[in-house]
């Protein structure tokens, strides 16, 4: 399908806003009931959220009763939803920003690096104190800081692919909206967000694997000194492994990709099959994905009321929003701003840099010493030395499964589901059976980590070269059928060069998440068994147990520098060198 930009106010009615004319349909009543039923759920999920609670009176583990578990999944999945809320607005705000603003770029994206390499247990030992201050009293302190951790694992992956896409927007596109001169709200709205729709719901799945991935990490924080167990399906993995139960561990398994499934058909197949209306090509494809949840939906006439009820709200706004100008300047005008604006704004820049820099350096001085930076610098190198090896896997194995189960829609229809479980899956279900097989065959953890490790990391390859295989046009596959085109050849012409910037956005994520790995692939512990491998993801696993907040600091520290460094160096100029060269736009 053609991808259309949106003419505002257009008078053309689609059979869907005629049909809501009618009466309500069978399909009506089940959807209110749903809405019903869901919004009393939430509602007594947030009651409960909010509780008085006191740091420290909350026990460090929670019952491993199976009776419990509907109940923790309902938790678990209201966090997960809140904090996939939080990245979607996080992703447009910084993602727009630094596609669009030169200056900003130069600044968010190596944040933005740097985020995603720190590990999850890093930024709710830091922030958790902040979120409990918020809400003095309340058990909506702990949450807010479980669901900023869950936050943390979903968003910066979702930026990263939104940024990509809008660089990456067809030119033709982008010259028509200037053409009809549209404000920066409507271009928001009716350009970029749906040129980026398909790479956003793809890297919104994986980003939601990911979170479940860290989930044990997240639902088990930190605060007064002491750990705190939040009701939830992390926390009853982690309370399971701990007591190396391994039917609970089991039936929780079951109940988990139960869950996942559920919301893969009840909310991502929906989602993907209707952002298939967004696909950029000229003939439509021979079988596009289908979701018997969306026909449902289209057979409802409640949206399309509401919508109508809506509609003069939404001319309010769109009015509104004229104040921010009109969008006249093409997304690939890359002309500087003002010399002494660029030197004031870069030697601003440069002095808070340093200032922390200096701030950073002090502490340390005064805290573990200088000298404690030696073997944190060689554990993070024995780190990156995994993080390669599993990414070279990752490039030899998904990239050829991604092309196929992305140009293939009926394979990508049932291989969906599948692929959402296995990256969903976190870690610590598998310690004890890692254990067991480590004993047995004598492997060591510094070689058996990266396996545990590329669990959490691997999919970041898969999904987004799923999404870059998808989007090639259908015209030009055909063009090269007709050809004769197959192969290695077809391979060097077409594939690869179509996918190279969505699978470098998959690898510099992968990378990052892959360090974030290293703290669930570096230690692992089961009833009495602790086994641990030489690296950085230990090094900061072990000070966050001993609450040593320099140590988590440094090894945060060292994993950033490592982490700016190599994608400065590497994968941002084989970005470039892909938009440049490879890009279909």
């Amino acid at each position: 399908m053609t991808l259309e930009l949106a003419i505002p106010n257009s008078p053309k009615t689609s059979p869907d806003a005629r049909r809501v004319r009618g009466g309500l349909r069978p399909a009506d009543y089940l959807l209110i009931t749903a809405g019903v039923v869901l919004i009393i759920v939430v509602l007594k999920l947030f009651r409960d959220m909010s509780v008085p609670w006191v740091p420290g009176d909350s026990p460090d583990t929670v019952s491993t009763d199976p009776a419990n578990l509907p109940y923790y999944a309902a938790r678990t999945m209201l966090r997960m939803f809140l904090g996939l809320g939080a990245s979607i607005i996080f992703t447009l705000i910084v993602g727009q920003w630094a596609a669009r603003s030169r200056r900003a770029e130069k600044v968010l994206i190596p944040v933005l690096d740097i985020l995603q390499s720190v590990p999850v247990l890093a930024l709710v030992s830091i922030t958790v104190t902040a979120f409990v201050a918020m809400f003095p009293g309340s058990y909506l302190g702990a949450e807010a800081a479980c669901i900023f951790a869950i936050f943390t694992a979903q968003a910066w992956n979702m930026t990263f692919a939104y940024y990509q896409a809008l660089r990456n927007m067809p030119r033709d596109l982008d010259e028509t909206a200037r053409m009809m001169r549209l404000t920066r709200w409507q271009r928001l709205w009716q350009l970029e967000i749906p040129t980026a729709m398909v790479p956003m719901i793809w890297n919104g799945m994986m980003s939601f694997g990911g979170a479940w991935f860290m989930l044990a990490s997240s639902e088990v924080i930190n605060a007064a000194g002491s750990d705190q167990a939040l009701p939830g399906m992390g926390s009853f993995i982690a309370a399971a492994t701990a007591d190396a139960q391994v039917g609970t561990l089991m039936l929780g398994a079951v109940v988990m990709v139960i869950s996942i499934v559920l919301v893969n058909v009840l909310f991502w197949r929906p989602f993907t099959a209707w952002a298939e209306r967004f696909r950029i090509e000229n003939t439509e494809s021979a079988l596009a994905p289908r979701s018997l949840v969306l026909d449902l939906l289209r057979r409802t006439t409640v949206p399309g009321r509401i919508g109508r009820r809506l509609r003069p709200v939404a001319d309010r706004v769109d009015r509104a929003m004229r104040v921010f100008g009109r969008s006249t300047r093409s997304a690939y005008d890359n002309r500087s701003g003002s010399a002494a604006g660029d030197f004031l704004f870069f030697a601003l820049v440069f002095g808070v840099v340093g200032w922390l820099i200096w701030k950073l350096a002090t502490y340390f001085e005064r805290t573990v010493g200088f000298d404690e930076f030696g073997p944190a610098a060689l554990m993070g190198m024995a780190s990156l030395s995994r993080v390669i090896v599993l990414l070279v896997f990752s490039t030899l194995v998904w990239v050829p499964i991604g092309v196929w189960i992305g140009m293939n829609p009926r394979v990508c229809r049932f291989a969906q589901p599948v692929v959402q479980v296995l990256a969903s899956f976190p870690a610590q279900f598998l310690y004890i059976f890692v254990i067991a097989a480590l004993t047995y065959t004598g492997i060591s953890l510094n070689i058996g980590g990266t396996v545990l490790m590329a669990l959490g990391a691997q999919w970041y390859v898969l999904f987004n070269v799923i999404a870059a295989a998808g989007q090639i046009p259908t015209d030009l596959r055909e063009a090269m059928d007709d050809l004769g085109v197959r192969g290695r050849e077809r391979w060097k012409s077409l594939i690869l060069p179509a996918i190279a910037p969505g699978y470098l956005v998959g690898a510099i994520t992968a990378f990052g998440g892959a360090w974030n790995a290293t703290l669930v692939g570096e230690v692992v512990d089961s009833g009495s068994t602790h086994l641990e491998a030489f690296g950085l993801g230990a090094y900061i696993t072990n000070a966050t147990i001993d609450n040593d907040f320099a140590k988590v600091l440094l090894g945060t520290t060292v994993m950033s520098i490592v982490t700016v460094t190599i994608n400065r160096l590497v994968w941002r100029r084989l970005q470039a060198k892909a938009e440049s060269r490879y890009s279909l736009t």
